[in-house]
């Protein structure tokens, strides 16, 4: 079976890496981003997909847009019978999903049709959801909205971060994979229809995203910490002693009983709720310094109150 994978998120490299050594399977092509600007010096670098692909020997086609009739046509003169998809950042378009005989799968970070979207793993931690999965999915031209072939689910456990869930679903993506090519093979694939009743979505997430609103509960706001780690992070900012503002990046809380008033400060770094409750910072980074646990910032910097206007 020969197979195109369509990717850039790092939650993608192990179905990539078990595409290319599985039995019957002809990794023919791999499809990601273009390289971008990152670092300080902002200089061109590629995803790791793009670096997983060269190692392979494999010269990965990069596309500024995928649905360009380009980029289509370099696609199908790789003539594959299945793309399979994951964590691309582009909806693919009918002409390119009309391109391989057997269809086009996409791994989806989530149990569909919960959590559509840009970011699922993100959403799972932010809801408090106590399940998540991957959604092996046939694609239409849709968001997220193909008919199911499979799932699979995992728990989200009470300390898990996003960055944390994000590693678990992308070990099981070989699995899943495995066990969708098995059922296409047997010509035993289900077409199961998403109920569009349970949709929800994950909207994309930027660096303006994890600014902390203290009016919610302590639960809510540990939460937050937790689905925003370790990216795009969440921050808050301090007025220390004598007036001046430091934003800092939130690392780790926890919610606790107390009795902190709310946007006060209790020793060494717990904070009231307007919705109820105390967020306990437990670990935290200045902006342009190290991460702290809360003795050491409180030491070093006398915070005064957390600022919520």
């Amino acid at each position: 079976m020969k197979i195109v994978f369509i990717g850039s998120g790092d939650i993608g490299i192990p179905a990539l890496e078990w595409l290319a050594s599985a039995p019957g399977v002809e990794l023919a092509g791999v499809v990601t981003q273009p390289d971008r600007p990152a670092g300080r010096g902002l200089q061109l670098t590629p995803c790791a997909v793009k670096e997983k692909a060269l190692s392979r020997g494999l010269a990965p086609l990069q596309p500024r847009r995928i649905r360009a009739p380009e980029a289509i046509g370099e696609i199908a003169l790789l003539r594959p019978d299945l793309l399979v998809v994951m964590a691309y950042g582009q909806i693919l378009p009918q002409e390119l999903l009309d391109v391989p005989k057997l269809g086009a799968l996409n791994l989806h970070a989530s149990l569909l049709p919960r959590h559509r979207g840009a970011a699922p793993v993100h959403a799972a931690v932010l809801a408090g959801d106590r399940e998540s999965g991957l959604t092996v999915m046939w694609m239409d031209a849709g968001l997220d909205t193909g008919d199911i072939l499979l799932q699979r689910t995992c728990a989200v456990e009470d300390t898990d971060t996003a960055g944390v869930l994000h590693d678990r679903l992308a070990a099981m993506a070989p699995g899943a994979l495995a066990g969708a090519l098995e059922l296409i093979r047997a010509g035993k694939a289900p077409h199961l229809k998403q109920d569009e009743s349970h949709a929800t979505y994950s909207p994309k997430l930027d660096r303006s995203s994890g600014r902390i609103d203290w009016r919610g509960t302590a639960g809510e706001i540990v939460r937050r910490v937790r689905g925003l780690h370790p990216w795009p992070g969440c921050t808050a900012e301090f007025e220390l002693a004598g007036g001046k503002r430091l934003t800092v990046k939130i690392h780790r809380a926890e919610a606790v009983e107390g009795s902190v008033p709310a946007g006060a400060l209790a020793a060494p770094l717990d904070v009231g709720c307007g919705g109820g409750g105390v967020v306990r910072v437990l670990e935290l980074q200045p902006a342009g310094g190290k991460k702290l646990t809360a003795a050491e910032f409180a030491r070093g910097y006398h915070a005064a109150r957390v600022v919520t206007d």
